[in-house]
């Protein structure tokens, strides 16, 4: 999102982190701008019941977690380490400096902040008001049109089958009997057990 040179020169620091370590959890205060080096980190709620919902999974290049540093709240979800990652993090205050001082980067936070918020608009309707194979192909939809895949060229789905349960607030098992069915109504293929859309 922001070159790393950039991020070094306004005072960021790199951060390594294990597997299944916390960059923040929710109610903690944002105090810093990350942005995912290597690595994926994984950004969920969990119900009273103890279900989780990825809220997001963050990769090579994209930040994540800064919308709670424009309203100076806490974080409403928490930030885990799915791999070894390496990020890189930047106080709110020299973050807020490189903002002002940069217009282009700031434009480029923006039209980030709209695709969450787009995202999480489109996924909020799905998941109150529609089966299964209609939340699932709307969120392999969403993921395909984010990399700017070529409706009519096949894109090889990332995520496992649980991380898809996740995102959408189905079982798992849910999940593979939506992808079997869509398989079935060609809507999507299926090879080595990966999902194609």
């Amino acid at each position: 999102m922001i070159k790393s040179s950039i991020l070094l020169k306004a005072g960021a620091k790199k951060v390594q982190l294990d597997k299944g370590e916390w960059v923040f959890r929710q109610g903690d205060h944002a105090l810093f701008y990350f942005q995912v080096l290597k690595g994926q980190i994984k950004m969920s709620n969990f119900s009273d019941q103890g279900q989780e919902f990825v809220q997001g999974l963050f990769s090579d290049g994209q930040s994540f977690g800064e919308p709670p540093l424009f309203v100076d709240v806490t974080y409403p979800a928490s930030a885990l380490a799915t791999t070894h990652c390496e990020l890189l993090k930047l106080g709110k205050d020299k973050f807020m400096t490189l903002l002002l001082d940069n217009p282009d980067i700031n434009l480029e936070i923006s039209k980030n902040l709209a695709k969450r918020l787009h995202y999480k608009a489109v996924m909020a309707t799905e998941i109150s008001s529609h089966d299964p194979e209609h939340r699932v192909l709307t969120l392999l939809k969403y993921l395909k049109a984010e990399m700017n895949v070529d409706s009519k060229s096949q894109f090889a789905i990332e995520l496992t089958r649980q991380q898809i349960a996740d995102m959408t607030g189905l079982r798992v098992e849910t999940v593979i009997r939506a992808i079997k069915k869509m398989e079935t109504e060609n809507l999507l293929e299926i090879k080595n057990r990966k999902v194609y859309l």
